[in-house]
């Protein structure tokens, strides 16, 4: 691999029209990934890449102007430390935060490069060149805002963040909340019954991991395989199932935890406060994102958990 300081002219800008023409592309696709959903960021890339375009055309022309019309052959990979593009774009779920802030990252590592470049050129057009574009690319971030404030009106942005909080329920908060709600009381029972039953910190400790962990496992299966998302809009069942699993056994180890300590009665007493927090919990996210109303969602949660924690301790004193 070559260093930024091995390179001729010719060669940077060589790097410079292929490294335009490959974000132009992506902002290309990142509007195409974005229409359906947000219409109006992706009138933003589609001016973007435009903008991606005209950059190479300037370049291309005081190439040709410099070297003639043969460029050689160099890539990203064939430079030592030159930017890297993380592929967001071939994520199966694009989150419009995520494109926007890929998007401002491209632009800042492309002025560094710029001025980099600009720095060591000794060709007075070339350096001028590359200093304007440096200056263009820093300035982006400003572009972006005219160009937001174009396309992204109030109605536009208000629809967006509509859909965009749309997807976070479906993607994200609904498979979590789940399985939320089934690793905090479902894991109830066993858990209080192993201990009530031993009266022994280690042996609930054991029976809470393992029903945790088992739950997770379950819970996060059963959500990436109930629905591949391409026809509910859910997103990518793995991602879902992820969520969901993760959630799951975290909902579990809550109570579980406690049980490293070895006094069984604290460690009750302890792990009992972690339910009621964990129950409040669900109620808040029920109440913030599922649109339920707080009193009802307490009510709802909170018996369920109770009704599940009586029964592990009815069963384990027995």
């Amino acid at each position: 691999m070559k260093s930024l300081e091995d390179l001729t002219e010719a060669e940077i800008l060589a790097l410079a029209i292929a490294s335009e023409e490959e974000d132009s592309r992506i902002y290309g696709h990142f509007a195409l990934r974005l229409r359906s959903s947000y219409p109006a960021s992706a009138a933003v890339f589609d001016a973007m890449a435009s903008e991606e375009q005209e950059h190479r055309d300037r370049l291309l022309t005081l190439y040709e102007a410099k070297f003639g019309p043969e460029l050689p052959y160099i890539t990203r990979e064939d430079v030592r430390g030159f930017l890297k593009r993380r592929p967001v774009w071939l994520m199966e779920d694009l989150r419009i935060e995520t494109v926007r802030t890929q998007a401002e990252l491209m632009e800042r590592q492309a002025a560094n490069f710029y001025t980099a470049a600009a720095a060591r050129s000794r060709d007075t057009e070339v350096r001028r060149l590359l200093g304007d574009l440096a200056a263009t690319e820093r300035h982006h971030e400003e572009r972006a805002g005219e160009l937001e404030a174009a396309y992204l009106t109030e109605s536009a942005r208000s629809t967006e963040d509509a859909e965009a909080r749309r997807l976070l329920l479906l993607q994200i908060v609904q498979p979590g909340l789940a399985g939320l709600i089934d690793g905090s009381v479902s894991t109830l029972a066993p858990i209080f019954a192993a201990a009530f039953a031993t009266q022994n910190s280690t042996d609930a400790l054991l029976v809470g991991l393992a029903a945790s962990v088992g739950a997770g496992i379950s819970m996060g299966l059963t959500e990436a395989l109930s629905d591949d998302g391409a026809i509910t809009g859910r997103g990518h069942p793995w991602v879902r199932g992820a969520a969901c699993g993760v959630m799951t056994a975290l909902g579990g180890l809550g109570h579980t935890l406690p049980y490293l300590i070895h006094d069984f009665w604290l460690a009750t007493a302890v792990a009992g406060i972690v339910v009621v927090i964990e129950l409040l919990a669900i109620a808040w996210i029920r109440w913030r994102y599922m649109e339920t109303p707080f009193t009802s969602a307490i009510v709802q949660v909170v018996l369920g958990g109770v009704l599940v924690l009586l029964a592990g301790i009815f069963i384990g004193s027995a």
